[in-house]
């Protein structure tokens, strides 16, 4: 049996914060969890489970980014390819919610991988792409 959802297990800091970000701020769905210790959150049909673990105190100046097309992108990071309607709804949230790491653009314009995207930072200071492919691959 094959499948093509993921399952990403990422250190959340304090899951009363953390969790009702990705709830409120991103539209997601809880599934089931262990108080106090991990959550499953519904990544748009995928698994994300939050790990309760020590907070962050904060990216720090040294953040490692990587040059791609149009700017330097965040490393590690994770994210999700949405429809334009669930992008918009996203983006629209994320922006009355305090922000953008990297506010949304457009890269590998005019190819065929042309997509909006921008960056974001859950109350962790985990990094996650959120983007709308424009132009299917052939």
């Amino acid at each position: 049996m094959s499948s093509s959802i993921f399952h990403l297990a990422i250190e959340a800091g304090d899951l009363s914060k953390t969790v009702p970000w990705y709830v409120d701020v991103l539209g997601c769905q809880i599934d089931m969890g262990e108080d106090g210790k991990w959550q499953d959150i519904d990544f748009w049909g995928n698994e994300l489970t939050l790990h309760e673990s020590n907070p962050r105190l904060g990216k720090g100046p040294d953040r490692e980014r990587h040059s791609v097309d149009m700017g330097e992108v965040c490393v590690p990071h994770f994210g999700i390819h949405l429809t334009m309607e669930n992008y918009q709804a996203v983006r629209n949230s994320v922006e009355a919610s305090g922000g953008f790491l990297d506010t949304p653009y457009t890269r590998f314009e005019g190819t065929e991988y042309q997509q909006e995207t921008f960056f974001v930072e859950d109350p962790n200071f985990n990094v996650l792409e959120i983007k709308h492919l424009v132009a299917k691959k052939a």
